[in-house]
């Protein structure tokens, strides 16, 4: 049976694929999304680490031709299937294979166990490729073989974690993720904290799409300035003549997910007195519209994020205590990126690839020196920082460059890195008599220390040296080093 973390989006607006999505969950083990329109499925790769897309031929609202081609953008390593009629156009059919990169066409009627069967063929080759690229870069090939001709793409992104669209190395991460999936597997409200630009938007919806919610709608409200009154009638809704300008009733968005999940972002900026009817949901699962004398009960799970703590907000007075422990099921806090370093060049690697798959420009690859100057700014902005920039060096590059310093912004181009590492060996005599020698006794030294510095953390001095784990592997055996702590 196939990993839970295995996602597959099915795009129709048919209700035959409910007996697929049966099949797809109960036999293989995937998790399956369903859109049945264009504009959902679109908005769903946006939120959700795909790995796989099966698409109707027709659609009502866009060609299935400009949403595959779409995905190809918002989910570039996600596979592509066409499910199309049995007497279709196959010269149309050949074009969308060459446009949107489909791997395989699913002829009607749909029969569940062969979409099944592809599907698991498609996610095998997905794993195949994935590892080929890894292989190529650990020993530096090219793919000039036939078969890989058409697609000559940027540096592959490193071999790092990911929890939907958050990507990661860091063990502050890991960890952070591995509490996340636990509980999304809960009902419990859970408080998301972290500065401005972390990914705490990208976490709630990682968790949404993670829980047993994921069939009914995620709702985002922004609390921050906006009146209580305007709030309490996006929230809990309203009935007309509530108040001026209410023509119709409102439902309200807790009313409106239920069953799903809602997402209130900057909870700390809330009143006093709203915090008071926040607390009644959280407590009893009901509503008050505005102007309305009934309850209503829905059945919505919370997630909330403040860029401030709000646990010395209540020291100071300034939250409600008995709110903060009922919205701190789990209690989440995202590390600044200045915190979590080695995420920096992973994610430097997966912006770069995102936008050049964007601007349909083929880059060779990152610098060392601008991955240099990345890893020392301190990122008063965060991730979402970094991904600005990495998005405007993308804009200024031309096919068949690497990203330089001279694409850099200013800020980012006058930084000088730390030098101190070079340093890091006053007295070392290099042996050996040809350059090659030398140039082994050094490598072996760098090796060697790193393993040392690190207490023989393969994963991190990988990460450091900029090796795979299996190229780390086969030096530690050429140089016949040894863990002796």
């Amino acid at each position: 049976m196939a990993s839970v973390n295995t996602v597959l989006l099915a795009i129709s607006d048919n209700q035959e694929w409910s007996d697929v999505k049966s099949v797809l969950v109960n036999e293989y083990g995937y998790r399956v999304l369903i859109a049945n329109t264009a504009k959902k499925a679109l908005s769903l790769t946006e939120e959700a680490n795909i790995d796989l897309v099966i698409c109707e031929a027709y659609l009502e609202d866009k060609s299935a031709l400009i949403v595959l081609q779409q995905c190809r953008v918002t989910c570039p390593n996600a596979m592509r299937i066409l499910v199309k009629e049995a007497n279709g156009d196959d010269k149309k059919n050949h074009v969308a294979a060459e446009r949107a990169a489909i791997y395989q066409f699913i002829r009607k009627p749909i029969d569940a166990e062969q979409v099944g069967m592809v599907v698991k063929r498609a996610l095998e080759t997905a794993e195949l490729s994935r590892r080929h690229r890894l292989i190529s870069r650990e020993l530096k090939l090219n793919d000039d073989s036939p078969i890989f001709t058409g697609k000559q793409n940027g540096s592959a992104v490193a071999d790092c974690s990911r929890f939907e669209k958050l990507v990661y190395v860091s063990e502050s991460m890991a960890e952070l993720c591995n509490i996340a999936k636990q509980a999304a597997g809960t009902n419990l409200p859970i408080l998301i904290q972290g500065e401005t630009g972390t990914g705490k938007e990208l976490m709630a919806r990682a968790i949404h799409f993670n829980s047993n919610r994921t069939d009914s709608p995620l709702i985002v409200q922004n609390c921050g300035g906006i009146s209580d009154e305007m709030l309490h009638s996006e929230l809990f809704g309203h009935m007309r003549g509530a108040f001026p300008g209410a023509i119709s009733d409102r439902l309200g968005l807790f009313r409106a997910a239920d069953g799903g999940t809602v997402f209130l972002d900057e909870i700390s900026e809330i009143s006093p007195a709203f915090q008071v009817s926040l607390l009644r949901l959280v407590q009893e699962g009901e509503v008050k519209p505005l102007g309305s004398d009934i309850n209503y009960h829905c059945d919505v799970r919370i997630i909330c994020a403040s860029n401030r703590r709000l646990s010395e907000m209540v020291a100071k007075g300034e939250f409600r205590q008995d709110l903060y422990f009922r919205l701190k099921g789990f209690e989440l806090v995202v590390p600044p990126l200045r915190d979590r370093r080695d995420d920096i060049a992973v994610l430097a690697e997966f912006f770069t690839r995102k936008y050049t798959e964007l601007t349909n420009v083929k880059l060779l690859g990152i610098s060392n020196a601008v991955l240099d100057r990345l890893q020392h700014h301190p990122y008063p902005g965060n991730v979402r920082e970094l991904e600005n920039e990495v998005q405007r060096m993308v804009a200024l590059a031309k096919d068949g460059e690497y990203l330089t310093i001279r694409h850099m912004s200013e800020e980012f181009s006058s930084i000088i890195p730390d030098q101190s590492s070079t340093d890091a060996f006053p007295n070392l005599s290099i042996d050996g008599a040809t350059l090659k020698e030398k140039v082994e006794s050094l490598e072996k030294h760098l090796v060697k220390e790193a393993l040392n510095r690190l207490r023989w953390n393969q994963s991190k001095v990988a990460l450091e040296l900029g090796l795979s784990r299996v190229g780390l592997a086969n030096k530690i055996k050429r140089y016949h080093l040894a863990n002796t702590s």
